[in-house]
């Protein structure tokens, strides 16, 4: 690669444009998770400093956020089942209430197509560990979206369980994880909830939604449970929990 360079945001603040203009990629029906489309935003404006964002010649070619959060207490006693939507919002209620977060979770790493396989997912990982190690966190969490995963009907809890013949998960971004320190958790099965009708389903994924039952929705981890007689069709995506001790 020429020219590339990881920084955070805090480092080069001129670049929360471009971030926010950012394709990660995403199929469309990710994109109306509720939480993320109230939240996710503010990550940027409130904590900069562990935010990424990559270029190479000055263009954006990747870009990643984690957020800061309380983590055990009283009432969060294990890793929520609603993983990334829970953290999220963990995240900005601690700032807002001004406590003092102890570790961080990442939230996303998002990188061009064109610079895919390029080994920028492990450079990403490895400069946000380093973000979060500076603030004095000593544990990363980061509940991944294992999105090497083919089968929709296969539970999560049985892919996660996968390896190659060299013992790493068979799925590429848990693979990174676990290459970089980490360690699989747990799966948290309602990490992230996507609702609509059936109208707003037919436009994100140009398929019919034409009868009540599971639909399988190309880049979907699960199946889509679709119900004609009440016009509503709900995805609930199940992700992996990985620790990374700093």
């Amino acid at each position: 690669m020429s020219d590339l360079v990881i920084t955070t945001l805090a480092e080069r603040p001129e670049y929360l444009d471009p971030i926010r203009e950012f394709d990660g990629g995403w199929p469309e029906f990710m994109l109306h998770d509720p939480i993320g489309n109230s939240l996710l935003g503010r990550v940027n404006e409130l904590f900069p400093d562990q935010c990424l964002v990559a270029t190479e010649d000055g263009e954006v070619v990747a870009h990643g956020r984690s957020i800061p959060f309380v983590f055990p207490d009283e009432y969060r006693t294990e890793l929520p089942a609603d993983g990334w939507d829970r953290v999220l919002q963990w995240g900005i209620a601690d700032h807002r209430n001004a406590r003092t977060a102890n570790v961080s979770s990442a939230l996303e790493i998002v990188i061009k197509d064109t610079h895919l396989g390029r080994g920028l997912s492990h450079q990403m990982l490895r400069a946000m560990r380093e973000a979060v190690a500076a603030k004095g966190h000593k544990t990363l969490f980061a509940p991944v979206r294992p999105n090497g995963k083919q089968d929709a009907e296969q539970p999560m809890t049985e892919y996660i369980e996968q390896v190659r013949e060299d013992g790493l998960p068979v799925d590429p971004w848990l693979r990174v994880h676990v290459k970089a320190g980490g360690r699989i958790v747990k799966v948290a099965p309602t990490s992230m909830v996507m609702a609509g009708s059936l109208d707003a389903w037919r436009e994100w994924t140009g398929l019919p939604f034409d009868r009540t039952g599971d639909v399988i929705v190309p880049k979907a981890l699960v199946p889509v449970h679709c119900d004609v007689e009440h016009d509503h069709a709900v995805y609930v995506e199940p992700n992996v929990w990985v620790r990374h001790d700093l």
